[in-house]
């Protein structure tokens, strides 16, 4: 079954750069990399997609969602490379042997959970990765770098949304603490080596094609199957949720402000400074749903009772997360605006139509 983003062309038309870029997307077979080099290459940009298909969830999904890019691979608009991030010496050829006008780093072990289980794997990727990345735009004139961080970085903020300025420094989960240690090391290649790099702090993507270890793909699966879903905390979680295609459209905005500041920068002789070549931004939904009100709309979709079992907190779980949009909505003009209902509705679509 084949996916269209509902991002429309009028808006690609009107956003991202002037002339197509040549873009290194890391964890081009992931959820969020596959949408964007979609979004990227129907604006006519060269793609680059990395990414080593662990095992971690189904690697058949990331296969498919990979061929769903065949049409670009045929234009000439994308390549894919099998590479771990985290070898440093691949890392280093693959900057040797392409010119990025822009990196954007999606490549990361995710999962809060699952960093209790299997922590070197954080490490060598969101960790060793990361600073292969930074070390291949240094080294190579890449001037523009766009990557994932996560609202687990709020950690321990008891603060109400969450806010960009808010401290970070309580993560509960080492999945958390390598983000926050990203944001921290873009921070200083930002400041030594006139990089402009830009975080992201996603919360809570949802959508077709998503990730199967995600609480909603979850619940989904095992409603569908009379399966029984297991709720942590007795349900009483609420959640920033944000729907793919306005986690898409934020980047894609983004991407166009870093590219012009990382420009302006280079026709003036002086480097810009640290605040301007370093900022992060929350991309999430800023009206917080509970989790249970989540778990009606996919019972609805599939018109179909889940079955319940509610069990205690979680090691590395927060309460509640709230996304502070006000600094991205100053910066590119648009918060994610997508209701559950809707998104919902439409992942349950894809959902039966996938795994039909």
């Amino acid at each position: 079954m084949v996916y269209q983003n509902d991002i429309g062309t009028n808006i690609l038309a009107s956003i991202l750069m002037d002339h197509p870029k040549t873009i290194l997307v890391t964890g081009a077979a992931g959820f969020i990399g596959f949408h964007l080099i979609t979004a990227l290459c129907k604006k006519g940009n060269k793609v680059i997609g990395i990414d080593n298909l662990n095992d971690y969830y189904d690697v058949y999904l990331k296969e498919d969602r990979l061929k769903q890019l065949y049409e670009f691979t045929q234009s000439g608009l994308f390549e894919f490379h099998k590479l771990d991030i985290g070898n440093r010496q691949d890392v280093e050829g693959l900057f040797k042997n392409y010119h990025f006008d822009m990196v954007i780093n999606l490549a990361a072990q995710a999962g809060v959970r699952y960093s209790l289980e299997n922590p070197h794997s954080y490490i060598n990727s969101n960790i060793l990765g990361f600073i292969n990345i930074l070390e291949g735009c240094r080294h190579h004139d890449v001037k523009s770098l766009i990557y994932a961080s996560s609202s687990s970085v709020y950690g321990g903020n008891s603060e109400l949304p969450f806010a960009e300025n808010h401290k970070t420094e309580k993560p509960y989960s080492l999945y958390g603490a390598t983000k926050k240690s990203n944001e921290l090391m873009a921070y200083s290649y930002s400041h030594l080596y006139d990089i402009h790099t830009t975080g992201l702090r996603f919360f809570t993507v949802y959508g077709p094609w998503g990730r199967p270890d995600m609480a909603y793909f979850k619940f989904t699966h095992k409603i569908q199957n009379n399966e029984e879903i297991e709720i942590y905390n007795y349900g009483k979680h609420s959640r920033s949720f944000t729907y793919i295609d306005d986690i898409i459209k934020s980047i894609l905005l983004l991407i166009d402000v870093n590219l012009r500041t990382a420009d302006k920068s280079k026709n003036h002789s002086e480097s810009s400074s640290s605040s301007d070549n370093y900022r992060i931004f929350n991309i999430g939904g800023d009206r917080p749903e509970k989790l249970m009100d989540y778990l009606s709309e996919i019972e609805r979709n599939l018109n179909k009772k889940a079955k319940v079992k509610f069990l205690p907190m979680q090691p590395g779980d927060v309460v509640d997360t709230v996304a502070d949009t006000t600094k991205l909505a100053d910066e590119i003009g648009f918060v994610p605006e997508t209701n559950i209902s809707d998104g919902i509705r439409k992942f349950i679509k894809w959902y039966l139509g996938y795994y039909s």
